[in-house]
């Protein structure tokens, strides 16, 4: 079972060993709003996640899974990647592509080691 944002925030900022209220005060929000963030009951804005990375010192796979997360409960695109993605028409074009042939899990990762290959030779 995977877990939301508000456990995730907590098991990041526990494993850190930071207060709520240390936390909630350094990313200048109520310590209420950071409870309710915490407890599922409000999302957290798209705006913080940089510098909640930054505070909890998460490594870069960390990052990326709070921003995923912190999207999946807006039903959104995470973040870190929107832009990215609407400045690209050839990337839309590709995601789409993707979707109506019905690309696996396996020819997804094929392709992402081939951009990693293509890109060490750089």
């Amino acid at each position: 079972m995977s877990i939301n944002f508000g456990e995730f925030l907590v098991q990041k900022r526990l494993q850190s060993d930071i207060p709520a209220k240390w936390l909630a005060e350094a990313l200048g929000i109520s310590q209420v709003y950071m409870c309710d963030i915490e407890k599922g009951r409000r999302r957290i804005s798209e705006a913080l996640l940089p510098r909640l990375a930054e505070l909890l010192q998460l490594s870069e796979e960390e990052s990326y899974e709070m921003y995923d997360l912190a999207a999946q409960a807006k039903n959104t695109v995470s973040a870190d990647i929107t832009e990215y993605i609407m400045q690209n028409d050839i990337i839309r074009r590709f995601i789409r592509t993707a979707q109506k042939i019905g690309v696996s899990d396996d020819m997804w990762q094929e392709f992402i080691a081939q951009i990693i290959v293509h890109g060490d030779k750089k």
